[in-house]
Parts: structure tokens; sequence; C-alpha cells
């Protein structure tokens, strides 16, 4: 800590106005340090000058980093949406510049603490690292690199801490210590995935390519489960004038656009567009019925279910590049059962007929505002 008070005095006689807080985390500030413990030294700049204090050394054997964080990342952590939240929430304030700075470092420490209400925050910032997840699982699926083992444990502890980061939020939490010494933190959670341990341990311990990409594969689909488990229990009622309002007057832009695309064969244009539309549409249909999106990480159609079941066409089943007469059927189709469905569903579909009626249309909203 001597060398903590060294940076300090050094801050104070060179950086003044420059850096607005000096902080530390890991061992140290959680009181399990030990003799061969480094100390994680971070700070604030307040200004482009302030970057120019970091530095990195070796003192007596020791390892120390002064590192910058900006108020804006300092900000992403404290909103879970990096998974480095515990930086700010457990680090220990060496130094601040002013009464502003604290108060600002300390409202970010309070944000942590009074974790936000919306769980479906939670669930978006956990997607966001299952996905990275995936990413990493893909990259195991197609290598092709022997036994070349060491490859695989990297691609592999990749996956298993997007895999743990996701599981923190799923739980409104962060990861509290450095990876190797949370694993009692991660078994206590109270949402986890079955056999968790096991399928760590099997990860960890797997010693060929094969087994170590299939213990990511099962830990990876169990966490997907788990998470979706959760995300439907978000479910509310279905709202079609709430959350379509608009819709059908945009996507028959794109309609339009794929009528026009069969009539002139422009097969490029008919694929993506026959695509998009039934995409958005599902999408749509399914975020009205449920309340929330479906997740791209899903490995199904399943979300298409309430489109095909309200009897709009499978577009994508009549692509030809030879024949566009079906699907352009097909699309006059889908634009008339649409409407017709979302009016029913009591959605306002704003149509005119001239210009004079969507003069009168402007004119009323801005007597309403008034």
């Amino acid at each position: 800590m001597k060398v903590a008070d060294t940076f300090v005095d050094h801050i104070k006689a060179h950086y003044p106005q420059d850096i607005a807080i000096v902080a530390y985390y890991g061992s140290f500030a959680q009181g399990t340090d030990t003799e061969r413990s480094d100390l994680d030294l971070y700070f604030i700049p307040a200004s482009p000058k302030g970057y120019q204090a970091s530095i990195q050394f070796v003192l007596e054997d020791i390892s120390f980093d002064f590192w910058p964080i900006s108020w804006e990342r300092a900000e992403r952590m404290a909103a879970y949406q990096e998974s480095k939240t515990s930086i700010i929430a457990d680090s220990i304030l060496l130094y601040s510049r002013s009464d502003e700075d604290l108060a600002r470092f300390r409202s970010l420490q309070q944000t942590i603490i009074d974790l936000p209400e919306n769980q479906e925050l939670f669930l978006d910032r956990a997607e966001e690292q299952l996905h990275h997840a995936y990413v990493h699982l893909y990259k195991l699926s197609k290598a092709n690199l022997g036994d070349n083992i060491n490859y695989y444990h990297n691609a592999a502890s990749d996956v298993l801490i997007h895999v743990l980061s996701c599981l923190a939020l799923l739980n409104r939490s962060y990861i509290k210590s450095g990876w190797g010494k949370n694993i009692n933190q991660i078994l206590n959670f109270t949402l986890k995935p079955p056999l968790l341990k096991e399928q760590i341990d099997s990860i960890l311990q797997a010693d060929t390519p094969a087994s170590i990409r299939a213990a990511c594969e099962h830990l990876t689909e169990n966490m997907l489960s788990l998470w979706m488990k959760e995300r439907a229990a978000l479910a509310k009622q279905p709202s079609y004038s709430e959350r379509m309002t608009g819709f059908f007057e945009e996507i028959k832009g794109n309609l339009d656009k794929l009528k026009t695309a069969c009539e002139t064969g422009d097969y490029q244009i008919a694929y993506f567009g026959s695509m998009g539309v039934q995409e958005e549409t599902a999408r749509f249909m399914y975020y009205a019925e449920r309340g929330y999106w479906p997740t791209s990480l899903e490995p199904s159609l399943d979300y298409q279910r309430y489109y095909l079941g309200a009897g709009m066409p499978d577009l994508v089943s009549l692509l030809d590049p030879h024949n566009f007469a079906l699907l352009h059927e097909a699309v006059i189709h889908l634009e008339s059962n649409l409407e017709k469905y979302l009016l029913d569903q009591g959605v306002t579909i704003n149509r005119y007929e001239s210009l004079e009626q969507l003069k009168r249309r402007l004119e009323q909203s801005i007597e309403n505002i008034e």
C-alpha cells in the first residue's frame, strides 16, 4: 500500500486537474491477498493528459498495473453492460480530485447496489453474453487443428467465461472474484442449470478436442434453456394495439417492393424481400403476443407460429426463380390479411385516400397537443 500512497502523491503533484479518481480492486480490496498478490490500481482520467499516468511495472518481484478507465466505461460497468462490474462495485477509493468527482463515483457504486428493478435489462445483458459464448462455440465446431489441445482449451475458456457471466446476470448479480476463485459464488446462485459443477469440471479437465467441444456444447445449451425459461416467465398479456401500432404502414413499403420484384422477375430482391417481410412480421407478431422479442439463439423457427397460425402465407417456401406467380399472389394475400388481422386486434391503421384527409389529420394532431 506504500506504492499506492506513492501514486497518490504523484497524482497530486503532477496531475491535480487531469485525474478524477484513483482506486484499487481485487484481492487487496477483498481481503484475500497473499504474499504474491499484485495490487490492481486504476484511475479515471479527467483530461487527455491524465491517460499519460498509466504505467505497469514489477517492484520487489510483485507486479503492479496502474491503468485508466474512462467515465463512460465505468458507467457501462455499473450498468452491467460489461462483465467487469466488480471493478467499480468492490473497489476502494484512494483519491478523488473534487467533491463532484467523489459524488459521481459513489453514485456509480450505488447504482450497482440499487439493482435495476427491470428484470428484462438483466435478461438482455445475459443474452449478449450468450451471443459471445456461441461465437466461441462456433469456432470450436469449425476448428480443424488435429490434436492442438491448446487452441481448444483457449476457445473453451472463452465459452465458459461468457456462459458464467450470463448466469450471474440471470441471478441479478456479477462475478465478484477472478476466474478460478469464484466457483463458490457461482454454485451458490439460486438460478443455475443442472449439473453445473460437473459440466464446469468436464470443460476444465477434458483432454481431447472432441470432449472439450462436447462439454462446451452441453453447458451452453443448458444455459440457453435456462435463459429461455426465465424470459418466458416474463411473458405479458397480448397487446397488438400497444406493440404493433404503425407496423403495417412501415411494412407496406416492403410489401410493395416485393410485389414489384415479382412483376419484374428480380429474384434477388424477391429473395431478400420475402425473407425480410416474413421475418419482421413474424417477430412483431411474437412480440405482440408475448411482450418480448424472440431470440436469434434458438435453433428453430418456433417464433413464427403466431404468423403461420394467423393464416399468413409462408413466402419463403414459394420462392422460385423461374415462376413468380405464386409468390406474387401470396404477397397480395399477406397484405390484405395482415391489415384485416391487425384491425381485428384493435390496431389503428393510418390510411388516407387524399392529401386533404392527411392535412386534416395533421391539424387535428396539433389541436390535440395544444
